[in-house]
């Protein structure tokens, strides 16, 4: 079985242009999401999945540079660019990731992958990491597709915060948080959590954002 990790990314983002590319320690923010799909071993390959507009040339040259592949697509079609992404790479399992969540973490990816291989289902998901609407279709008719949750451990239940790139508050945020732990990228949700809960001055900046999940 060949596991491939689709990152859905696109420059012209309605509510903040161009975020995925926004730098952290001179790196572009979404580097910090790549680095951390390379430390999930199952994974076989990683597949950038952009649009064909032009405004999206400069994510193309950001996959070549991180040595990863890239697929460009239909923007309004999410679906099935994702699908052409995984086919590009002959991949048996899809991993599908959003280019808003650049301090994913990987023991979690790991984890639900691993789960979904060891039970018989289509479909794995993650309440906190379940963002986008690409699987709208398959979570809507439990009748056509099976379906098993990740559920989070109480030590990492925190609903109401928000840790996606959707506006400039969360930019905000999680460059503050990637800035913190400088000296090893690789930190875990675990550390983040525990950062927060001390630092409730961090939880503030981004409060007032309105996720779309919410309206």
């Amino acid at each position: 079985m060949k596991i491939v990790a689709t990152i859905e990314a696109r420059m012209t983002s309605s509510r903040l242009p161009g975020k995925v590319l926004m730098n952290v320690l001179d790196k572009p923010i979404l580097h910090y999401l790549v680095s951390r799909l390379k430390r999930v071993q199952l994974l076989d390959e990683i597949v950038l999945a952009t649009t064909t507009n032009s405004t999206d040339d400069s994510l193309a040259e950001f996959a070549n540079n991180e040595n990863i592949k890239c697929y460009r697509g239909s923007e309004v079609d999410v679906m099935d660019r994702v699908v052409g992404a995984a086919e590009s790479a002959n991949a048996d399992l899809i991993v599908e990731i959003t280019g808003d969540c650049p301090i994913i973490d990987p023991s979690i990816i790991e984890q639900a992958i691993q789960t979904y291989i060891n039970n018989n289902v289509d479909y794995m998901t993650d309440d906190v990491l379940d963002r986008e609407h690409v699987t709208l279709h398959i979570r809507n008719h439990p009748e056509l597709f099976s379906h098993l949750n990740l559920v989070a451990p109480t030590k990492l239940w925190w609903p109401e915060l928000g840790l996606t790139l959707d506006e400039r508050p969360d930019f905000e945020l999680l460059k503050k948080i990637i800035e913190y732990f400088s000296d090893n990228i690789f930190f875990d949700c675990y550390e983040v959590i525990k950062l927060l809960r001390e630092r409730p001055d961090l939880v503030s900046i981004n409060q007032k954002v309105i996720r779309k999940s919410d309206t």
